[in-house]
């Protein structure tokens, strides 16, 4: 049996294990959280018959291309040699401390170092679009539903209803992450697979599923669990919608990977610092009173970040560094208002803030350990730190 092919299937299943075992968790661990009381397979079969339908469609679609164009700028390296292995398995050591790094950084740039800025910059708009976007709309879920859903518990009835409604959400979800992180997966078998290597590997990723769900999503689930009230099936229903909403937009954005992971984390990280605000001023209305230049700086700057979420919908494929780094600037400017608005009070945002550093301080070392290895893939292979790979 040929080297290079043992090299690449042994790539395809650890990076199949890695990336679901590190990614899925995104879109299925508000799921997992409040679906805590089913059986696992029976969570597992409706997530696997979803993974299985968005793998065929897009082999059909595509012409056996099931990254869905992603994976155009990234060459079959027909003379895959062991380095290759290297990123899926340190995402495997990374994901089993609990450590929510990017699998996109880590696999796709050793394929093709010069992408990594096209892809830092998608993902750094990625985690701000996300952040902005559950900043607003969780000030007005937070005051019309989620202060709701914390104080008052679910009657059977409605929860009967939401439960089919998060499972409609989380499969819309689920579908648009696997569009997206395919390419971190298939990268390492041609870019157009015959019938039989379609059927093997999806047979692979559905089994490394089961493992993911008979575990109850592993370590990286904790940090799910850690965010306001992500156990309700309601909020955890909204929370699903709205970064399928945003999966949805870098679909149709353009083929360029990017990170989920920081689309993800963006989105949980607005999410609590709306919800902790909008408790906060409930509690202390006071606030409003003793910091009312942060309070009207806050109005102004949701009306801003509306302007500038609706400017990068309208340029689309036409987004540049600039705006990226402005709607980031923006991004931070809100956050900063939120805490000051409500620092006259007796529960500020501290622990939010601590909380959402760390997981950003998480994603960078992620960041930092796929250039590291891209500099010791070089030297492994070609015995120098410059030149292409």
């Amino acid at each position: 049996m040929d080297l290079t092919f043992i090299i690449m299937w042994t790539g395809f299943i650890l990076a199949g294990y890695a990336v679901v075992g590190n990614d899925s968790i995104q879109t299925l661990g508000t799921f997992l959280s409040s679906n805590e009381d089913r059986p696992w397979y029976v969570l597992w079969a409706f997530a696997g018959s979803i993974l299985a339908a968005t793998l065929i469609y897009g082999w059909m679609e595509y012409t056996g291309d099931v990254s869905y164009g992603r994976l155009e700028k990234y060459p079959f390296v027909a003379d895959m040699t062991w380095p290759y292995l290297l990123p899926p398995l340190v995402l495997m050591v990374l994901t089993r401390t609990g450590i929510p790094v990017s699998t996109s950084f880590l696999v796709l740039t050793f394929f093709k170092p010069a992408g990594l800025l096209d892809m830092t910059m998608k993902s750094i708009l990625g985690y701000a679009l996300a952040f902005c976007v559950a900043i607003l709309v969780w000030q007005i879920v937070t005051r019309t539903l989620d202060k709701r859903f914390i104080e008052n518990g679910i009657s059977e009835s409605s929860k009967r209803n939401w439960t089919i409604l998060q499972w409609c959400s989380t499969g819309f979800l689920w579908g648009q992450w696997l569009i997206q992180d395919f390419a971190n997966i298939y990268v390492y078998l041609p870019r157009t697979i015959t019938g039989l290597e379609m059927t093997v590997s999806l047979s692979i990723l559905l089994l490394m599923l089961g493992i993911i769900f008979y575990a109850k999503g592993g370590k990286i689930q904790k940090i799910v669990k850690s965010k306001t009230n992500t156990t309700d099936i309601r909020s955890a229903t909204i929370v699903d919608f709205i970064y399928g909403i945003v999966l949805l937009f870098f679909k149709e954005f353009s083929n360029v990977p990017m990170s989920t992971t920081w689309v993800f984390l963006g989105l949980l990280a607005g999410r609590e610092i709306a919800i902790r605000y909008k408790l906060e001023l409930h509690r202390e209305p006071s606030d409003v009173e003793r910091a009312p230049l942060a309070h009207y700086a806050g109005i102004a700057l949701n009306g801003l970040l509306l302007l500038l979420i609706a400017y990068v919908v309208y340029l689309r494929d036409d987004i540049n560094n600039l705006v990226i780094i402005v709607m980031a600037a923006a991004m931070i400017a809100r956050a900063a208002v939120v805490y000051f608005e409500t620092i006259p009070g007796h529960l500020n945002l501290k622990q939010a803030f601590w909380d959402i550093g760390k997981d950003l301080g998480k994603i960078t070392f992620g960041l930092v350990i796929s250039i590291v290895l891209v500099y010791v893939m070089r030297f492994i292979t070609t015995g120098s730190f410059g030149g292409e790979l």
